[in-house]
């Protein structure tokens, strides 16, 4: 997952001087956010960085920038690409330095303190974005640009920055009345509230869960009245009626995108959030779903049947129910396919994985390499930083990865910029990738799942794209592109977890050193779409439900949370009863926090993307340098400077093909 920046509408920024005023004088002393960091890269130094430093330096961030904005409003000189749109996307240096560091730390690291300044913060964020993007002043000198654009002969990229900063002003609400405009920033400001509160009533309601529905340790608890216990706490985790129950904040969230979508002219909320995505409308989104429900369901249901045969073969007496269904599938791929999960993690090392297989996938196909650095501060202990070399030994930018699962960081996993690339300062990235993988007891190794392989390659696809990027300016840098691009190259990147070469160089027992038999192999390539049924359709049914919240009508009273679901599911056939959602409503972090509300789609939709990328690798070499570098250049490197359907049509040759990915699912 590629999350958005925690400041709404915003994109990290590059970072210039700070404005001198008594008060960031007076601060600079004891906040290490005020004025850049010394290290190399602009690290952050987290080792000098205090919980009581964000506060202080956001709101300091907001007001200067604020001020900037005013000072390229109020200019007196006709707008000019350089005094308006550069000016712009020169402007909070100081705000994106502390939000990129604190959207880190709040998601992977965080405590209650901090909790406080998120909630308490996020509708000033909010405020703040409103203040640009509903300036009348300032979006008369971007409409005067946009008009002109075709006189003022720009490059490419510049070009395209001032169609991006248009239509941001455009979705924001730039063109509604005064009167409006104040009741969409009273709405914003509601929504962020609640966007916070429920990310901080979701990590206190799972802090021993994964974020999914299904919890790994179904697939080898042989009590089933524990299966059931843990599933249901698992199902149930955010609606035990507590505090930390979501349901009337998102039933509230909702109806506020709803409202929202109204006043700025759009049929929905989904309408208006996918003006600027590949899909560009809702109802392009429920055709692709048409596409792709009826085969996923159906080989679901014969996933079932099979299970359920198992289940009555040895006498069980009762009909699979969602709590079942991990346990017995592992049985019948060990009994289908000879393939047994606690055969396979001894060969998957969590380190050997990084740098054996991450690592040598992005060396063998890009060129670049890795080299671990101990000299720059952390925010945990866990946490490793490296070095990214290009082939030519020069330096790409920095990676932090931090791995392990703790009580206080959010579920799931992602990707983010610390610091964003853009040749108009002459920097380069700093990304990171945030996974939930068990830690080991001291002394043992972390061996991790096949599936937790895919993770991190999948992650450190999103890693890829970031560090590749290759921009003038920042907002269209590296992964700074659509919800439903975004995830092309991470799950591109998965492929490479399997690919013969690359396992066979990662894939290597941590006890005796030998690599993984043939034979092994085998059984993995043979089992790759074993119940592949149920992940569609759990992914699916997720998507599904993120489409129909955010198709509702701006006059929809305040929903039963359970009852929209139940029927929403129903309606598009996605209720299974033995298949659950991936994510239900109530636990839902990408929509209703991380900033893919009307996006979840994206991860399938992105699938097709990927899956016909990868049959152009496999049509022309497979794993090689010039391929590697190909998808570089074509697709990696380009971050948001062209359009989308473009630059995979210009990679590809033909536009994005359904069948590799029904393929690759084993529903062809």
């Amino acid at each position: 997952m590629k999350r958005l920046s925690y400041l709404p509408l915003m994109a990290l920024l590059a970072i210039i001087s700070s404005c001198n005023n008594s008060k960031t004088d007076a601060l600079s002393a004891i906040n290490p956010f005020l004025a850049a960091s010394k290290l190399p890269f602009m690290a952050p130094e987290f080792n000098k960085i205090k919980n009581a430093d964000y506060k202080p330096a956001l709101e300091e961030g907001m007001k200067q920038q604020l001020a900037e904005i005013q000072h390229i409003a109020d200019d007196t000189q006709a707008p000019s690409f350089e005094n308006t749109i550069v000016g712009m996307e020169k402007s909070g240096q100081l705000l994106n330095r502390v939000n990129a560091v604190f959207a880190l730390v709040t998601g992977a690291n965080t405590n209650p303190e901090l909790q406080k300044v998120k909630e308490e913060i996020a509708p000033k964020l909010t405020a703040n974005s409103d203040a640009i993007y509903l300036n009348a002043k300032l979006f008369k000198r971007v409409e005067t640009l946009y008009e002109q654009r075709e006189q003022l002969k720009l490059d490419g990229e510049s070009n395209r920055l001032l169609a991006y900063y248009y239509q941001k002003f455009e979705l924001a609400g730039a063109k509604l009345s005064e009167a409006d405009k104040d009741k969409l920033k009273e709405l914003n400001k509601e929504e962020a509230s609640l966007s916070a509160k429920f990310s901080a009533q979701l990590q206190a309601a799972g802090k021993a869960l994964r974020n999914t529905t299904q919890q790994p340790e179904l697939q080898s608890m042989s009590d089933r009245a524990a299966r059931e216990k843990l599933f249901e706490a698992s199902y149930n985790r955010a609606e035990k009626g507590d505090a930390n129950d979501t349901r009337k904040v998102i039933s509230r969230l909702a109806q506020i995108r709803a409202i929202q979508a109204k006043l700025l002219g759009y049929k929905n909320y989904a309408a208006w959030k996918l003006q600027n995505q590949m899909a560009k409308t809702p109802e392009a989104v429920e055709e692709f779903f048409k596409q792709l429900v009826p085969a996923a369901t159906a080989k679901a249901k014969g996933e079932a049947a099979t299970i359920q045969a198992l289940i009555d073969q040895q006498k069980g007496g009762f009909k699979l129910q969602p709590w079942d269904w991990n346990y017995y599938a592992e049985q019948v791929r060990k009994a289908k396919y000879n393939l047994d999960e606690n055969e396979v993690k001894p060969y998957f090392e969590l380190n050997k994985v990084l740098e054996n297989g991450v690592f040598y996938a992005a060396n063998q196909l890009y060129g670049i390499s890795f080299k671990e650095r101990k000299d720059l501060p952390v925010y945990q202990e866990d946490v490793r930083v490296f070095d990214v070399l290009d082939a030519d030994g020069s330096q790409i930018g920095l990676f932090y990865c931090d791995y392990f699962k703790r009580d206080n960081k959010d579920g799931g996993a992602w990707m983010d910029n610390i610091v964003p690339q853009s040749k108009l300062f002459g920097f380069k990235p700093v990304v990171y990738n945030v996974c939930n993988f068990t830690k080991p007891a001291k002394g043992q190794p972390a061996l991790i799942s096949f599936d937790d392989v895919t993770t991190m390659f999948h992650e450190f696809g999103h890693a890829l794209h970031g560090l590749f990027g290759n921009q003038q300016y920042a907002s269209l840098s590296g992964a700074s592109v659509a919800r439903d691009y975004v995830e092309f190259p991470s799950q591109f990147n998965e492929h490479w977890a399997s690919d013969p070469k690359v396992l066979k160089n990662y894939a290597v027992h941590y006890q005796t050193g030998a690599v993984m038999p043939e034979t092994l192999l085998d059984k993995i390539k043979k089992a790759s779409t074993f119940n592949q049924g149920y992940e569609f359709t759990e992914a699916l049914a997720a998507a599904d439900l993120d489409m129909q919240w955010h198709t509702l009508l701006a006059n929809t009273p305040l929903l039963d949370v359970d009852k929209f679901e139940a029927e929403a599911l129903k309606k598009t056939k996605l209720n299974l009863p033995e298949v659950p959602p991936r994510y239900r409503s109530s636990y839902f972090l990408h929509i209703w926090s991380n900033g893919y509300a009307a996006g979840y789609y994206a991860y399938t939709w992105t699938s097709m993307l990927e899956n016909d990328a990868f049959s152009w690798f496999q049509e022309n070499g497979g794993l090689t340098r010039a391929n590697g570098q190909r998808f570089r250049d074509m697709i990696l490197s380009k971050g948001n400077t062209e359009d989308y359907d473009k630059m995979f049509f210009d990679f590809r040759g033909h536009k994005p093909d359904i069948k590799p990915m029904l393929k690759k699912r084993g529903l062809l």
